[in-house]
């Protein structure tokens, strides 16, 4: 076994339980690891763990499309169903931008961005994937 490989097995070793999604109670475990992520890191893409906030992102959503399937349904839709259930109106959405911005999304107009969807993400306590 060559150096490298040893190297490898051994970072492995502790990386995997952040990494693995193989059931639920696992796939809760990366829920809240990238909550606390997202808490830390935001949007800062310089900082030195987004790359794993990224990584862990794109392992839930991969986790969620197989075992926890949306139906049909565009980040607008979403939003709008969110914003009906704490009963929110446009105006009260001005973190992810005007009220303006918020109609031509909630119209079709707009898509949502990776900063809105993060930002929507962490206010209704859901995957970022919810959005995309």
């Amino acid at each position: 076994m060559s150096t490298l490989t040893k190297d490898l097995q051994s970072h492995w070793a502790n990386i995997r339980p952040i990494l693995t999604i193989r059931n639920e109670r696992e796939y809760d475990s990366a829920i809240k690891r990238l909550k606390e992520l997202l808490d830390e890191i935001g949007d800062n893409e310089r900082h030195p763990l987004y790359g794993l906030l990224d990584t862990l992102g794109t392992l839930i959503h991969v986790y969620e499309e197989k075992h926890h399937p949306m139906p049909g349904c565009a980040g607008a839709d979403m939003l709008q169903f969110f914003m009906e259930e704490h009963g929110l109106n446009q105006s009260d959405l001005a973190d992810i931008g005007s009220q303006g911005v918020v109609s031509e999304i909630l119209n079709g107009k707009r898509e949502l961005n990776v900063r809105q969807v993060r930002l929507l993400a962490r206010r209704f306590q859901v995957s970022p994937a919810v959005f995309i």
